[in-house]
């Protein structure tokens, strides 16, 4: 660290004097003096330094201050750049970007560790911003902002243009210039800083402005955007080099124009603009259409219209004269028709007195038959044939009740008390008849279940123990177990057998025994193999 401040050492002389442990002359310090002294000696020693290192971990904390490390192959120092000194950076650090930061150096006795307060920081030359500027645009481009496809086209003749640039430079004259040469068209400007620190956040706020304007309000919308700025070094160009920047021209609802520095200048608002024009005046140029070659092209499209009119219409005349040559005159049209009319004219007389007597002689004939007297005895034929029919008709009415009457009584005949009785007990009967032959085929059914099952009982029986006792065979027990072989009488402590009608002990008088209970499933019996 060096050699130990003056203070520091008058402090430690009075220490040493005032010790009051005999043998130790080590001086006595406080956490908070040497984190004190330390802090004066470093600010001391170096005060405002100029160090050049690469950027390593970036940090924006919530608060607005920046923590960054500055480091080369051997070192590394921490650093800080307060909030408001962030904001006014015209760069704004990245990992990985080499810089040449500016500030003093100081402690934080919290950690116990040094670090720098960055006031101003910067690229390390030309190829840290051109590595800076190419890690951004293989961003922009991973994210598809760069495709030719989202890309709009400019409106061919614009009403109102936005230009954002500087009010006081060269750059905004020629584009004015050049719109009033062309075309004169309604411009809006929004003025910006063209280059240092201001310039990203002001063109990003100009773009995003314009396109929040409503369309047909108070201030118009514009139908185009210009982003101008006259040439000048990667420094001074920086500010369009932005992420902000970019990320604002590629948002905007309104097709923009980049025009950016010299032919030969490049920046990252040329990639993701919907066109980038060379220059400021050749945006202009892009714009708007020239104006007078407009209306000679409309001169020359009017006069080639009335050419093609003129000549249409003499090529419809010709074309009309050579037709009616071929066909005939209008004379020679109706000559014929009226030599037929005069033809019929002749005969119509003639034709109608024929007609009208060919007529009269079939109304005669027709009317011959419709005479009178004929009338009469033709009406007295027909009221003698309905009066026969009436006197028909009641004597059929009276044939036709009786028949009806005589099926009616025949019918109701039938439904005589006795007759519905007679049927209740037919039908009793056969009731009676069914029921006996359920009855008799269940009382069959019931004993042939019986006879099954006394068969079964036999089976049973048959095949049991008991039914072996009684043909003379024995069963040797060990209590309740049966002995089944030599090996278990031998081990057993008593012995009994039992016969078909008792039960008594081996070696001694016979005496009646209850009767045993039947082997257990899988004890032996005389019929186990």
């Amino acid at each position: 660290m060096g050699e130990v401040p003056s203070h520091l050492k008058a402090e430690r002389t009075l220490d040493l004097l005032e010790d009051d442990q005999p043998g130790r002359n080590e001086p006595e310090y406080t956490v908070s003096e040497i984190s004190s002294a330390v802090k004066r000696a470093i600010e001391g020693e170096f005060g405002r330094v100029r160090i050049k290192g690469e950027c390593g971990r970036v940090m924006v904390a919530r608060s607005g201050h920046v923590y960054l490390d500055l480091k080369d192959d051997r070192a590394v120092l921490a650093s800080i750049i307060w909030k408001g000194q962030a904001a006014k950076l015209a760069v704004q650090p990245e990992e990985g970007m080499e810089v040449v930061a500016i500030g003093k150096l100081t402690t934080f006795p919290g950690q116990s560790k040094y670090q720098m307060v960055i006031e101003d920081i910067r690229p390390a030359g030309v190829g840290a911003l051109m590595a800076m500027l190419e890690k951004r645009k293989k961003l922009l481009e991973s994210e598809g902002l760069f495709e030719p496809a989202r890309k709009k086209r400019i409106p061919y003749l614009p009403e109102i243009i936005g230009v954002v640039t500087s009010p006081q430079g060269a750059v905004i004259r020629d584009i004015l210039h050049r719109l009033r040469d062309r075309f004169p068209r309604k411009v809006l400007i929004w003025p910006v800083a063209v280059q240092g620190e201001g310039c990203a956040p002001q063109v990003t706020a100009a773009i995003e402005g314009f396109n929040a304007m409503t369309p047909g309000g108070a201030l118009p919308r514009p139908d185009l955007i210009i982003v101008a700025r006259g040439g000048g070094s990667i420094e001074d160009l920086w500010g369009f080099n932005e992420e902000s920047v970019a990320r604002a021209a590629a948002a905007s609802d309104i097709p923009l124009i980049s025009a950016v520095g010299h032919e030969t200048d490049t920046t990252l608002i040329d990639y993701v603009s919907d066109v980038r024009a060379p220059t400021p005046t050749a945006a202009a140029e892009i714009a708007v259409p020239v104006r007078l070659d407009l209306l000679a092209t409309v001169d020359n499209y009017g006069a080639r219209m009335a050419q093609a009119l003129s000549s249409n219409v003499g090529a419809r005349k010709q074309r009309l004269a050579d037709v009616s040559r071929a066909l005939p005159r209008r004379d020679e049209l109706t000559q014929i028709a009226r030599q037929r009319f005069d033809i019929a004219g002749g005969r119509l007389d003639a034709s109608l007195k024929a007609g009208t007597a060919a007529k009269r002689l079939a109304f005669e004939k027709a009317a011959s038959p419709l005479r009178p007297t004929i009338l009469a005895r033709q009406t007295e034929r027909m009221q003698a044939r309905l009066a026969q029919a009436g006197g028909k008709l009641g004597v059929a009415l009276e044939r036709k009740s009786e028949r009806s009457r005589a099926r009616f009584d025949q019918i109701s005949g039938r439904l005589t008390t006795k007759g519905i009785a007679r049927d209740l007990g037919l039908q009793k009967d056969r009731l009676s008849r069914a029921t006996r032959a359920a009855s008799q085929a269940g009382t069959g059914q019931v004993r042939a279940w019986r006879d099954h099952m006394e068969k079964l009982d036999r089976l049973r029986e048959t095949l049991g123990y008991q039914a072996t006792l009684d043909r003379g065979y024995a069963v040797v027990w060990d209590g309740d177990t049966v002995v089944t072989d030599s090996k278990a009488a031998k081990k057993a402590a008593s012995l009994d057998v039992q016969f078909k009608d008792a039960r008594i002990p081996v070696g001694a008088a016979a005496k009646p025994a209850p009767k045993p209970k039947p082997p257990k499933a899988g004890q032996g019996s005389l019929f186990d193999d």
